[in-house]
């Protein structure tokens, strides 16, 4: 599959010029789409991931295209990580503008309900939900201390819908598109405006995963798709990059579909 391509052929339109974004999940998959297409718009961006080594190679060729970008370890589980990445965008910019909460961990052993382990729960909720709570409240306090900002969620289509192969990554989406709603609610009149995403099937080293799980699955999710493929992960980073940018200045509470049809 391919699954960061090149975007230096397409010109920038300065979508995100002179905002500092920062990005969980960032060494790979939509996080890394995201880190290449934000410094392209011209954004500075921090990037946070467990994967350091990834995550040098991604800032490297940011800053080989004259753009601004640094890198943070960042370990979702881990509450005192996720401050101190945080923490890190402050000590390099002074403020933070924008955020992309886009790390995730999906089953290790896709099952049915009745087979779904505590384990499997509790990880899912720390990973998926909490850590997103937890970088949420940090990200927001920061913003507050400047001039407001913008915080965009990555869900999953399966938030939307029963999930019975991933049932406990279903869950933790869904309750991740709750909390996004009430802290746009909570925080709009900080000036800061919270949105999610629900992509479909995309192709990232996450697929790649659960096809070697489950082989089969990304035919089945291209059939099932209206357009008749997997979204490339740059075709989300668009869509976050909107949502961070002026350009949607009036979205807020939004929970907004990227599944190529798939959920109409």
């Amino acid at each position: 599959m391919t699954h960061n391509p090149d975007i230096r052929s397409t010109p920038s339109i300065g979508l995100l010029r002179g905002k500092v974004v920062f990005i969980s999940g960032a060494s790979r998959g939509i996080g890394a789409a995201a880190a290449h297409l934000f410094a392209h718009e011209g954004a500075s961006v921090v990037l946070g991931a467990r994967g350091l080594d990834a995550l040098e190679q991604i800032v490297d060729d940011i800053r080989s295209t004259g753009g601004t970008a640094d890198a943070v370890a960042l370990d979702l589980a881990d509450d005192a990580s996720v401050h101190a990445a945080i923490d890190r965008v402050e000590e390099l910019h002074g403020r933070l503008d924008g955020a992309f909460n886009n790390g995730a961990v999906v089953q290790e052993v896709p099952g049915q309900l009745q087979d779904t382990t505590a384990t499997d729960i509790d990880r899912q909720f720390a990973v998926n939900f909490r850590a997103h709570w937890i970088a949420m409240n940090a990200e927001a306090a920061l913003m507050r201390r400047s001039r407001g900002g913008a915080i965009v969620n990555t869900s999953s289509i399966g938030s939307r819908r029963a999930n019975p192969d991933l049932p406990a990554y279903g869950a933790m989406k869904r309750a991740l598109n709750s909390i996004t709603e009430t802290a746009a609610v909570s925080w709009a009149r900080d000036g800061i405006r919270v949105n999610g995403l629900t992509p479909g099937g995309t192709a990232t080293e996450m697929i790649d995963e659960w096809e070697a799980a489950s082989p089969g699955v990304t035919r089945w999710i291209s059939d099932s798709t209206p357009l008749g493929r997997m979204a490339e992960p740059r075709e989300i980073a668009e869509v976050a990059a909107f949502l961070l940018s002026d350009r949607a200045s009036f979205v807020t509470g939004a929970i907004v579909p990227v599944d190529g049809g798939a959920g109409a």
